[in-house]
This record gives structure tokens, C-alpha cells and sequence, in this order.
């Protein structure tokens, strides 16, 4: 599982639909439907530091695979889940979504999960 790198998100399929799902207000949803982020994902053995940058505002979560962990949505807002790792992927479940993050060739893609909402997310290394 090798997810160490600068990543630029390319192509995203139903964002503001999944925002809405999950209860992102309606100015974080506008905000952050115009704007696709770079990824930068730090790896160190079972320990990840993952920034996500956009030119409205960065976030970093630091997870271990397996532990528990408290990270902040994009409204703010803060909740637990933790990380796991499956066949190469990384998996996320949440009491609201969930994302499965995979590498497949030379690129990145990250499917999340929110009720009947699927929001797809690729990226390439940069």
C-alpha cells in the first residue's frame, strides 16, 4: 500500500450531492464544488498524515491503521472513526459515509459512501 505523494484531483463525480447527504452547509457544499484539492498523503509504516489543500482552506488528519482517531469534516465539525487497511485499500467508515481510498495504475480513487449517494474522486501523483 504505497499512498505517499502529491496527488491532484482531476475528475469528481456527485461532490455537492454527498455534501448535502452528510449535512455540509450549503456554503461549504458551493465552496468546495468549484474548487478540486491536492492531496498530499504522508506514510510511515501504519502511520499516515493526510492534507488535503484547496485554495479556500487546508485540512490535516494523522490516523494510525487500526486505531481510532478524531478527525474534522469539512464544516468543522469532528468525529471519530478509524482507518483500516484492506487488500491494499484504505477504508473509512463513519456514522455517515463511507470511503474506500485505492490505488489502481497511476492513480488514485476514492469512493464514498452516504445512504444511496456515491461520490467518485480521481487523482494523479504529482
Amino acid at each position: 500500500m504505497d499512498f505517499n505523494g502529491t496527488w491532484k484531483v482531476y475528475y469528481e463525480e456527485n461532490v455537492e450531492d454527498f455534501l448535502r447527504v452528510i449535512g455540509a452547509p450549503a456554503i461549504a457544499v458551493k465552496m468546495r464544488k468549484d474548487n478540486k484539492p491536492v492531496i498530499v498523503i504522508e506514510q510511515k509504516g501504519e502511520d499516515f498524515t493526510c492534507t488535503i489543500k484547496t485554495p479556500v482552506i487546508t485540512k490535516v488528519h494523522s490516523f494510525t491503521i487500526g486505531k481510532e482517531t478524531e478527525m474534522t469534516a469539512v464544516d468543522g465539525r469532528k468525529f471519530k472513526c478509524t482507518v483500516r487497511e484492506e487488500d491494499g485499500k484504505m477504508i473509512t467508515e463513519t456514522e455517515k459515509f463511507t470511503s474506500v481510498r485505492e490505488i489502481i495504475g497511476n492513480e488514485m480513487i476514492e469512493t464514498m459512501t452516504a445512504g444511496s449517494v456515491t461520490f467518485i474522486s480521481k487523482s494523479k501523483r504529482v
